[in-house]
């Protein structure tokens, strides 16, 4: 009989780590391939099912960074390290690692959006020799919603990363003050004579006034890549609840260049 394509399957929680006090990282046992950017459909019994990026992976792990924000989350933040979650995955394409390769790499991530891209942030760290200069702007609402603290340091001290770092409107420490947006004209983008990518990931609201500044300091439309992470549910294009037009998120996504991501509008 051929396997359910929609039947998770149950892996232990390894570790939990908690990031705040709505935010916790969940490592759980995973032997599923991944690439960076790809999702998986979290599911507990008898609470339901939700589609959660992953913010990290190694030998034998995955890990989910989640926030509390409703009935699914609620309870797997009642589980503990040694319970089962049901897993199933992985689905959507990934960042264009491919593309990265060799180039000067722009990635503008805000919140919790941070995780979809997290793992590549780290790819480009343990692989210094694969892209040439790494640029960070990474912004939170407050001290408070910080993710990834240590990995957050450990990045500004690497030799190619040029790290901003900012809070919407709180002055902290050696952070900056004010929107990403706001970091946008540190990037010395006429410096790289065309050879970089940007990548863009963050509430909605977010990702489309970092995407009208790029376009408006006249970053071509086709290096610019967006995660729209919308209404996921069957993650396989039959429920379609991600179609937009005669696109499936879930399919053709989260990941997509701004020539198509542009058009998806509701």
């Amino acid at each position: 009989m051929p396997n359910n394509p929609v039947r998770p399957e149950a892996h232990k929680i390894l570790e939990i780590l908690p990031q705040t006090k709505m935010e916790w990282t969940f490592r759980v046992e995973n032997h599923i391939p991944i690439r960076h950017g790809q999702f998986m459909q979290v599911s507990i019994p008898k609470f339901g099912e939700a589609p959660i990026s992953i913010s990290g992976f190694g030998d034998g792990y995955a890990d989910f960074t989640i926030r509390k924000v409703g009935k699914v989350t609620d309870e797997l933040f009642n589980l503990k390290e040694g319970d089962y979650v049901f897993l199933r995955g992985c689905y959507g394409n990934g960042w264009p690692a491919d593309r990265l390769k060799d180039r000067n790499i722009v990635i503008i991530a805000g919140g919790t959006g941070i995780s979809p891209v997290k793992s590549i942030i780290n790819a480009l760290y343990d692989n210094a020799d694969y892209a040439r200069e790494i640029y960070l702007i990474l912004g939170f609402k407050n001290s408070q919603s910080i993710l990834f603290a240590d990995e957050l340091e450990r990045w500004k001290k690497a030799k190619n990363f040029h790290t901003v770092y900012t809070l919407d409107d709180e002055e902290y420490r050696d952070w900056n003050r004010g929107m990403v947006t706001d970091f946008i004209e540190k990037i010395p983008f006429k410096r790289f004579s065309g050879n970089y990518e940007c990548l863009v990931v963050g509430p909605p609201v977010m990702m489309k006034f970092v995407g009208k500044r790029l376009l408006e300091d006249g970053i071509p439309e086709d290096k610019i890549w967006m995660s729209f992470e919308r209404k996921m549910s069957c993650a396989i294009g039959k429920c379609g609840h991600c179609r937009i037009d005669e696109v499936y998120v879930c399919l053709d996504g989260p990941i997509f260049n701004y020539t198509t991501g542009k058009k998806l509008v509701d």
